[in-house]
């Protein structure tokens, strides 16, 4: 509202100048007015009064007659200031009549009028030049005085108002408010330039005032809401039409078509607060979409990350790993694009909502960033897992492949070697022999003595491969009950050896001749037989190894089994000419009994062919230690060719994430110059892509062939993978931050000069360099920028900047704070002010007006959200557009 001008109107007995408008006519010393201009002050003086008395539900006939007793001049004022005046007096008296049309003239008065020559009593007498004098200075002070163009008011402004209205339509000219207004055509004109669907101008004839004026007054009144307070036959008839009717008519003109340019203004101003609303509610939308998506896909795949089911079989356990590899390649890395971009859409909205001064956006129960981030440390750590399981799940199958193949291998000799033998030992075929008979049964048993013995560490080594397999939980029922029938067969042949001997003891006192070269035959060959059968067993052990250091190791120790060869052939040949010797004796001395060795089971071609065995065997070993020392020089070309690429990667990757740091952390260049390096920073990493698939290439290469270290690098596959996941997100989330400083710059209103401030200042006092101020920091950063800083005021600035109360104050949060104190934005005030308008200063507005001011889209918008009105005098269907607009900006809960 413009400052109140002082008014000052004089009447001496008579009218003479007006100085507050200039205007030049006189009213004459006898107080009379120019007929013609006196009849047309009435009308439209009356008209005029009676325009705002119908608001209080009353009117006026004779404008002298009507105000004498004061009161509808008191309810006039009241109707066109919207203010309460002093009680009246009710009395009829003339007195009563006075006080009141002072309590009028005393409110006009206080508006910065000065009434010279007007008295109460003039109007109470019904003068007439008095009472239209009065009139014309209410219209001035509360229909014309306001009225503002390029900084002239009152009756210049107007004027102005009406030449730029008119200016380019033909035939019109408006240089005054009398004579320029006598066609007609101004007031068309008027008309047309707001309203062209109500007349067509080009049909008007400037020779036709009286239908023109006719025209324009019936338009007026009907559609306009402006009363016909001027008569066409009287502006025509009269050489110079009064100027102060024109102006109070042309004024309710200018009043009508302000009010509906402010009214589109109010429209277009809650349009864009609607357009940004709705823009923001669709992206909180695809928000809590995405959020639900990738949370619903953690869900379902976390159960089975977490699933520790051992297979049975190796290659089923391979099957896994083939699967989880699948996952890792194929399935997690859209996910990872998913969770960043969900992070940075998170930003974006966050940005926009502190930009129209909306409250921040608080995502569903469960689906908050921090929920999203936590539920994805939980998939990681169970990948993380789940990978470590399955590859010691494979180890740990193939030592018991491994473990199982000895125990099968060592029992079944040893099932194979017990065979028979306790059925040998139960025999009684003692009671019934000779002397050199029983000799030969004793050393007999004694050499089954010292091949029980010999077999005692084999019945060990098989039960304690059996623990180890029940440990490795592999067939544990079948192993068991195996293991506890050699065990109990062992026992059991223990058992019948010592009664056997201590049968053969009893019986020896009666034995005296032994034929000593069959002991001697018996004695050397079970030890060598057995030798034999170890070496055997020992060239035929599988084994498993890792590096070739270990394989060495296998070759060293065969090379030393191969020296021992020459001392055990002398040993064969030896043990072969007892043999022969027997031979030779029996044939020299004629013995007729069978050659069968009475002491011993071995026969010289069971020596032969177990001797031929192992020398068949020897080079087979040296056949297969070979074989697996290139195996593993092959494992190792894998592993130094993995740790080639891996410490190259792993370096480069490090030095773009510090590329990365110091780009965000520059100062020199415009936001969009950052934005610009981000970005070739970013077709770098992609074009870098390649080198991480090779290397993931050489590392399935490296688990086929289950090769599990690597001596030569400190990375490991799942290193670069974390690495190169952080520098995808990191370059994402920098690139996100700088759009969210240039979209606050560019919807602020900051300078890049204010944006660079801003960033040297944070630099400076972020003393470690990590991206944040500690508190102390942050308060020396705004003394240094002229805040003067009070306890108080600083504890609520920390609210803004740090509301979870974590000590540090981000660069983010410290733009959000400089910007929020150097912008302007919409508010809340300014949005309910804005409707007040389009509701014509009603405290409600109806579904009819919104669907009348606003686009259809919007109008729809509001009318399903705004509450219904519930004060007092409201119409059905009023809305309250005061608590809606609150609701807007986080002020109050709809």
């Amino acid at each position: 509202m413009m400052n109140q001008m002082e008014t000052t109107v004089h009447y001496d007995n008579g009218y003479d100048e007006y100085d507050y408008m200039m205007q030049e006519e006189e009213w004459d010393r006898d107080m009379l007015l120019d007929p013609a201009w006196e009849q047309q002050q009435r009308k439209t003086f009356t008209a005029w009064c009676n325009s705002h008395l119908r608001k209080a539900g009353t009117q006026i006939e004779n404008i002298e007659d009507d105000f004498r007793n004061g009161l509808k001049l008191m309810l006039l004022l009241e109707v066109i200031s919207g203010e309460r005046l002093p009680k009246p007096d009710r009395g009829k008296m003339r007195f009563h009549k006075i006080a009141n049309v002072n309590k009028a003239l005393e409110f006009i008065t206080s508006k910065g009028v000065k009434l010279v020559s007007i008295g109460a009593e003039e109007i109470v007498d019904g003068n007439v030049k008095m009472t239209l004098g009065m009139i014309w200075t209410i219209i001035l002070r509360f229909a014309i005085q306001d009225i503002s163009v390029e900084e002239t008011s009152a009756k210049e402004g107007l004027l102005l108002w009406c030449q730029r209205k008119t200016a380019p339509y033909r035939n019109v000219n408006v240089q005054n408010f009398h004579v320029s207004w006598k066609d007609g055509l101004a007031f068309c004109a008027l008309i047309h330039r707001h309203r062209p669907d109500l007349l067509d101008f080009s049909k008007l004839n400037k020779d036709d005032p009286l239908g023109n004026l006719n025209l324009a007054f019936d338009i007026a009144e009907k559609h306009l809401d402006i009363p016909k307070m001027l008569d066409a036959e009287d502006i025509i008839n009269t050489p110079k039409p009064d100027e102060r009717a024109i102006m109070t008519y042309v004024s309710c003109f200018y009043h009508a078509f302000a009010g509906a340019e402010q009214a589109e203004t109010a429209a277009n101003r809650i349009c864009k607060v609607l357009g940004v609303n709705q823009e923001n509610e669709k992206m909180m939308e695809e928000y809590e979409r995405l959020a639900s998506e990738l949370l619903e896909w953690i869900r379902r795949t976390t159960p089975w990350l977490e699933n520790r089911t051992p297979e049975k079989t190796m290659s089923e356990m391979q099957r896994k790993l083939e699967d989880f590899r699948d996952y890792r390649r194929l399935h997690k890395p859209p996910k990872v694009q998913e969770k960043c971009q969900l992070e940075i859409n998170f930003n974006t909205l966050q940005t926009k909502l502190r930009i129209s001064n909306r409250p921040a956006f608080m995502p569903s129960e469960g689906k908050m960033v921090s929920d999203i981030a936590s539920a994805w440390q939980g998939l990681e750590q169970a990948e993380k897992g789940f990978e470590e399981w399955l590859l010691t799940e494979i180890r740990r199958l193939e030592r018991v492949d491994h473990l199982a193949e000895k125990f099968r291998q060592k029992a079944t000799n040893h099932e194979n070697w017990a065979s028979g033998k306790e059925l040998i030992l139960s025999q009684k075929d003692y009671e019934t022999t000779t002397l050199t008979e029983i000799r030969a049964l004793l050393r007999k048993h004694e050499a089954f003595e010292s091949d029980l013995a010999a077999h005692q560490d084999r019945v060990e080594q098989i039960a304690a491969i059996a623990q180890e397999l029940n440990e490795l939980d592999y067939d544990v029922a079948s192993v068991n009950q195996r293991c506890q029938s050699i065990c109990d067969l062992w026992d059991k042949l223990g058992t019948l050896t010592q009664k056997r001997r201590e049968a053969l003891e009893r019986t020896e006192k009666l034995l005296e001749t032994i034929d000593q070269l069959f002991l001697e035959f018996a004695k050397r060959s079970a030890p060598f037989n057995n030798w034999m059968d170890g070496a055997m067993e020992d060239l035929q052990d599988m084994f498993i190894v890792h590096t070739t250091e270990e394989v060495q190791s296998l070759i060293a120790a065969h090379e030393q089994f191969k020296a021992t060869l020459p001392e055990a052939d002398a040993e064969r040949q030896a043990i072969l000419g007892i043999h022969n010797e027997v031979q030779k004796i029996s044939q020299s001395y004629g013995i007729k009994s069978s050659f069968i060795n009475p002491y011993s089971t071995i026969a010289t071609e069971e020596l032969l062919n177990k001797w031929e065995k192992v020398k068949q065997l020897v080079p087979q070993r040296d056949g297969a230690l070979q074989e697996e020392m290139a195996r593993q020089h092959a494992h190792e070309r894998l592993r130094r060719q993995f740790a080639a690429q891996a410490n190259l990667i792993g370096p480069w990757i490090q030095a773009r994430m510090e590329e990365i740091g110091r780009c965000s952390l520059e100062i020199g260049g415009t936001l969009e110059d950052q934005m610009t390096q981000l970005k070739q920073i970013e077709h770098v990493i992609i074009a870098y892509k390649p080198n991480i698939d090779k290397l993931e290439g050489d590392h399935q290469l490296i688990q086929e062939s289950l090769v599990f270290d690597n001596k030569h690098t400190n990375y490991t596959m799942e290193h670069i993978r974390v690495g190169w996941e952080l520098l995808l997100t990191t370059i994402a989330r920098t690139i996100n931050e700088i759009e969210t400083q240039i979209l606050t710059r560019d919807a602020k209103g900051i300078s890049q000069q204010q944006m660079n401030e801003f960033r040297s200042s944070f630099n400076h006092f972020d003393r470690k360099k990590n991206g944040a101020m500690e508190t102390d920091d942050f308060r020396a950063c705004l003394i240094s920028m002229g805040y003067d800083l009070g306890e108080a005021e600083f504890a609520r600035i920390m609210i803004l900047v740090d509301p979870n109360a974590t000590g540090i104050v981000s660069f983010q949060s410290f733009i959000d704070f400089m910007t929020r104190e150097t912008a302007d934005t919409d508010t809340a005030e300014q949005v309910v002010a804005s409707f007040r308008i389009l509701a014509a200063d009603k405290p409600y507005i109806l579904i009819d007006e919104l669907r009348r001011e606003l686009p259809p889209e919007q109008a729809e918008y509001c009318i399903m959200r705004m509450p219904p009105y519930a004060g007092p005098g409201a119409p059905p269907g009023a809305l309250d557009y005061t608590a809606f607009s609150t609701a807007l900006y986080g002020e109050s809960d709809l």
